[in-house]
């Protein structure tokens, strides 16, 4: 079409997929086990290593990546984020172990906790204009982190363990919000509610 200038406008409908139960899926799925770990129910294994390289990490980067060619700068930063996160956190697990690097103590896992439970908080402010269920996710997992950075502040396992329970709702509740936006994709009507809302 042409605009008042009597220039050439072209626009590009984007085709492409939604990303984000991708992205939802990597981070839920992988959180759980994650956490069904801290909660001590089983132990840190490469199950947990592997899921949390190409599942939690790799394929949240790419749903990154794709929201960033969607525009989505909330969703961009949010699965880029989180993606790196779960490559940093095998990468602490075992770079120790292969004699790379001194495994970091109780404070230094506090702190790198911490602020990513400081990061998530700020994620969670922008939820609020976006759904409930993302503010379920976002909220608990702020409370995750903290719960965590706590635990090995002061090296309180029984918190540790607390805080593996609420990382399980905290990532079914990231699981379902991805299956969600699946279900009402294909159906064309939403079946299962995610709480979206009213844009002002």
């Amino acid at each position: 079409m042409q605009n008042n200038n009597n220039q050439t406008v072209v626009s590009i409908k984007d085709t492409a997929a939604n990303p984000a139960p991708l992205g939802l899926l990597g981070f839920g799925l992988t959180t759980v086990l994650l956490n069904i770990s801290n909660a001590g129910l089983i132990p840190m294994s490469a199950m947990i290593l592997g899921m949390g390289i190409f599942y939690g990490g790799i394929a949240q980067i790419i749903a990154g990546i794709m929201e960033w060619k969607k525009n989505n700068t909330f969703a961009a930063t949010a699965f880029t984020s989180y993606g790196m996160f779960w490559l940093v956190f095998v990468t602490i697990k075992t770079m120790p172990v292969l004699g790379l690097a001194a495994a970091p103590d109780g404070k230094a896992l506090g702190a790198f906790l911490f602020m990513w439970g400081l990061f998530t908080f700020v994620m969670f402010i922008g939820t609020l204009r976006i759904s409930r269920a993302l503010q379920i996710v976002f909220g608990s997992l702020t409370i995750l982190f903290m719960l965590l950075a706590i635990g090995d502040f002061t090296g309180n396992h029984s918190l540790i363990n607390i805080a593996g329970y609420e990382g399980i709702f905290c990532g079914f509740s990231a699981i379902y919000t991805g299956l969600a936006q699946v279900i009402n994709e294909v159906y064309g009507k939403e079946i299962l509610p995610i709480g979206a809302m009213a844009k002002k």
